[in-house]
């Protein structure tokens, strides 16, 4: 049953993360400036980590519950990179100066080693520490490609000054954090009351996981890439994605099967893990091509379409398994 409550719980939500998806573009600039970093490379390393996810991957892999555990892995990725950085090209469409093939190799071999340690149907304990190894390296390798002025640049260069007013950096870092945590409670509010709606409103359970439920975990998504496309700073908007990449497919599956092997059926290496490179790699030939235009935003969106209606049709026996 809606209850104010409900509707107030929705429009905060909704107004946290419309707001605070502003002030996080302000904080990592911010943050970027006051340290000498790349605003590409603070948004990687935490813009695109998802604790979340983490959070629901290893509560079910502990449970035993292996759809939940892989979902939060590739269900959750591909959100990131296709549907939410495909509705961000369609709606502000994205010019780069520099977009650095050593910087896309790292993505499209993050996805390749999750998909060569799953082959044999399981993820193991020695798969996972194998991941997170992963991650630890590709973090260094981009740090270490940073230092040396490799680094993923916007189509017009914003004025990019350190500052070294003690007090402004660590505004901007404070204003980074807060920002990060609101947009995130600010989603969970948003999802938690937007079931209870849906329910009130007799939605089926089927529309609601794909449709309703994708559009919504979009939000915090668009909420993470959408206003620094449009405030003419898409090296923030893709790195997210390329956090978003290396934190699903090698932090978190690390983590996860650290916790407990999952097994890893053959649906998902037949169909939603090679939907999920071809992904990866498409978005790798867009930055190649240094623009994201509205046409390979539509492209990423159709592909995520592919994704969750096959996977609607094959867990409905529509087409065999």
């Amino acid at each position: 049953m809606v209850t104010p409550l409900t509707v107030i719980q929705f429009v905060g939500g909704l107004a946290a993360v419309i707001y605070f998806a502003e002030k996080l573009v302000d904080g990592t600039v911010g943050t970027a400036r006051g340290f000498g970093l790349s605003a590409f490379l603070v948004s990687v390393v935490f813009v695109g980590f998802d604790p979340e996810n983490l959070f629901v991957g290893t509560s079910g892999t502990y449970e035993g519950v292996a759809g939940i555990a892989l979902g939060a892995i590739v269900g959750a990725a591909m959100v990131a990179i296709a549907l939410a950085f495909g509705i961000t090209a369609l709606l502000a469409p994205m010019e780069f100066e520099e977009a650095p093939t050593r910087i896309l190799v790292v993505q499209v071999l993050a996805v390749l080693l999750f998909g060569g340690v799953a082959l044999d149907g399981r993820l193991s304990r020695l798969d996972g520490g194998v991941l997170l190894l992963g991650y630890v390296v590709a973090v260094g390798y981009l740090l270490w490609l940073g230092e040396r002025g490799v680094d993923v640049l916007p189509g017009e260069e914003p004025e990019s000054e350190p500052d070294g007013d003690p007090q402004r950096r660590w505004k901007a870092v404070g204003l980074f954090a807060v920002s990060l945590v609101a947009i995130v409670a600010g989603s969970e509010l948003l999802v938690a009351s937007s079931e209870t709606i849906i329910e009130t409103l007799g939605v089926t359970d089927t529309f609601f996981g794909l449709i309703v439920l994708a559009a919504l975990v979009s939000i915090e998504e668009l909420a993470r890439e959408l206003p620094a496309a449009l405030r003419g700073r898409p090296e923030i908007t893709f790195g997210n994605v390329v956090g978003s990449v290396m934190a699903f497919f090698l932090f978190n599956a690390g983590v996860i099967a650290l916790v407990d092997p999952v097994p890893v059926p053959s649906q998902v290496l037949g169909f939603y893990l090679p939907i999920a490179i071809v992904t990866v790699l498409l978005v790798s030939g867009f930055m190649l091509r240094k623009r994201v235009r509205r046409r390979a935003g539509g492209v990423l969106v159709l592909l995520y379409l592919v994704f969750a209606v096959g996977g609607y049709a094959i867990a409905s026996g529509f087409v065999p398994r």
